[in-house]
């Protein structure tokens, strides 16, 4: 490990490794550290189809086509009853390849993007961990300058290491954001999720066995996510309000048995198998950073803002963060330009993409909506569902929907108030 780098890259997952890779490639001294060892566990396996293009862009997809896993050709939701939409093809709304996608192991994947930013030329370092950023004062107290890190090596000796820029690829320890004090939860998603892993699980039928499904519960206080993988393991999980499911209740393995008993569409797809990981936890993982770029430093991935996991979009977003950074922090480089405007030009539009999605796992928790009731009486934009849960949400169209969306709550709401203050109307009189 050198003194000095133009690149510092702290967190090996996709956001680091497709960041480091970027850069790397254009022939900067970049430096990416990972405090685990890699390969290392990670939750979020499932990839969007439009996942196919970074990964082209920093050269492994012909390996992850190769690697073996799960192919993912469709998404599919049940309902609170336990009735099962029919799946959404993504092939049906786009033909060509990229319409195919994986269920991924994460330690493998992510080993895959940290050894490819390796052979672009990046010195990588796993069990390396981040002490602290050091800053000068800049223009204002968010905004402080990048100067150099402080590392401890797998050895425990600390190393102070200079550099032009720092990429904080942290995840959701967003080391930058939580020193700054840039990190914020949103108050109408502070969810948490219980998962774990099976073998033997029931999965759908020809094209549709590597569907990812969403499961409601029969209150619809949670709900599950059932995610093949390859080897015969799927890995299930519970998502509901963070005090719901993790305050005055009983273990959280309990706690996952419950609500399992609670999803008619969920227990025939296990009733066979077998659990054969440990039960996890993580809690309030829905926020944003009010800024996302400084001089000489920058945001990416989980560092710089999580939705929910509903859609999927965790680690398609990461890679288009760390290609997006990539590109803006080379360009910024070779012109010597580490400004926060030069570190953070492609956040707006990247944000304007994810808001779309935002707005859809918004609605998705409106008790109201209903995504079968809505293809039913808007089936003209059943292309634009497609898109966003294939990932394509970076253009003007992608959010078409949303008008005659919020209309179809609307209007549920107003039905359901109705037929309650009927039956209201038709109770007998007290004696």
């Amino acid at each position: 490990m050198k003194d000095f780098y133009d690149c510092v890259v702290i967190g090996g997952g996709p956001a680091g490794g497709s960041t480091a890779s970027i850069v790397a490639e254009s022939a900067f001294s970049t430096l990416l550290v990972e405090r685990d060892p890699v390969p290392r566990f990670h939750v979020g396996e499932s990839l969007m189809p439009e996942c196919y293009w970074p990964l082209e862009r920093i050269g492994v997809l012909d390996q992850v086509k190769r690697a073996g896993w799960q192919t993912k050709k469709s998404v599919q939701f049940v309902t609170h009853t336990g009735k099962e939409s029919a799946p959404f093809f993504f092939r049906e709304h786009d033909e060509r390849e990229c319409s195919t996608t994986w269920q991924v192991e994460r330690s493998e994947f992510d080993k895959m993007l940290f050894d490819r930013a390796a052979e672009l030329g990046a010195d990588c370092h796993d069990r390396t961990r981040l002490v602290d950023v050091e800053t000068e004062a800049g223009d204002s107290d968010d905004q402080p300058v990048a100067r150099a890190v402080t590392l401890k090596l797998a050895d425990g000796t600390l190393k102070k290491v200079g550099c032009r820029v720092v990429v904080d690829a942290t995840g959701q320890q967003s080391f930058l954001a939580g020193k700054l004090g840039l990190k914020e939860i949103n108050p109408d998603l502070k969810k948490a999720a219980i998962w774990t892993y099976y073998r033997g699980a029931v999965r759908g039928e020809g094209d549709n066995d590597g569907a990812t499904i969403i499961l409601n519960t029969e209150n619809r206080d949670s709900w599950f996510w059932f995610i093949p993988q390859s080897r015969d393991i799927t890995s299930v999980g519970c998502v509901g309000d963070n005090d719901y499911l993790l305050k005055g209740r009983g273990t959280p393995e309990q706690v996952f048995e419950e609500e399992l008993a609670k999803c008619p569409g969920l227990q025939p797809r296990l009733a066979n198998a077998t659990r054969v990981g440990k039960v996890s936890t993580a809690k309030e993982f829905s926020y944003m950073t009010r800024r996302h770029a400084g001089p000489g430093w920058v945001l990416v991935g989980d560092a710089l803002g999580f939705i929910d996991p509903v859609y999927s979009s965790g680690v398609y977003f990461a890679l288009e963060m760390g290609v997006r950074a990539g590109d803006a922090i080379v360009t910024g480089l070779q012109k010597d330009d580490v400004s926060a405007e030069q570190l953070g030009q492609w956040t707006d539009d990247f944000k304007a993409g994810a808001s779309r999605v935002r707005q859809l796992v918004h609605a998705f928790y409106n008790r109201d909506f209903s995504i079968g009731r809505f293809m039913k009486e808007h089936p003209e934009y059943r292309g634009n569902v497609t898109d966003l849960l294939i990932g394509r949400v970076f253009h003007e169209d992608a959010g078409k929907m949303f008008p005659a969306l919020d209309q179809s709550i609307e209007m549920a709401r107003a039905n359901a108030m109705s037929k309650s203050e009927s039956m209201a109307d038709t109770k007998p009189m007290p004696t």
